[in-house]
């Protein structure tokens, strides 16, 4: 059951040593109540309300991705990949890029991160390490949407309206 409300009253019972908590609930009904009460026990998780959006610039992405995976007979994650490689951007520190080589052998999706190959010498190859599109902010997101709206487009792939995309990019990161 998922449900929103807030807190109105919490007491230490100092017997048990538990707490009780009194909420006002909205969006569930007491037959729905008086069945969990039924139960031995209850796994509980209160957390800050957020309003949910309908369809937010990151999953909009992955709407995007699958549609461009199938198209294409791939998974969603081979084109993720593609995709941040392609259009994404790389981490930087006071000394630039940062980047890894590794023997060949060594397969790099056992390593944590997104990593783009630049390197190779047959023994030895190198790595830009790559940000994933949730750690993007506005304006990244932004140019990474329209760069996977435009390789949509060119398979033929139907997209949001530019208004619809837009007000997903302008969300991007707000909470």
């Amino acid at each position: 059951m998922d449900c929103t409300g807030n807190i109105q009253s919490i007491v230490q019972d100092f017997e048990s040593k538990g707490i009780l908590v009194t909420l006002s609930l909205a969006d569930v009904s007491v037959q729905e109540l008086q069945t969990l009460k039924a139960m031995d026990k209850l796994s509980v998780m209160l957390k800050k309300w957020h309003k949910k959006r309908s369809l937010d610039a990151n999953a909009y992405c992955w709407v995007l991705i699958t549609k461009i995976a199938e198209a294409v007979k791939s998974s969603k994650e081979e084109i993720y990949e593609q995709m941040l490689q392609q259009y994404g951007f790389c981490y930087k520190d006071d000394n630039g890029y940062i980047t890894i080589t590794v023997k060949t052998c060594v397969d790099m999706s056992k390593i944590g991160g997104h990593w783009m190959p630049i390197k190779d010498n047959g023994t030895w190859a190198s790595y830009l390490m790559i940000k994933g599109s949730s750690e993007y902010d506005s304006a990244e997101m932004a140019h990474f949407i329209d760069c996977i709206v435009t390789e949509a487009k060119e398979l033929g792939i139907q997209t949001e309206t530019p208004d619809e995309i837009a007000r997903m990019k302008s969300l991007w990161g707000k909470k």
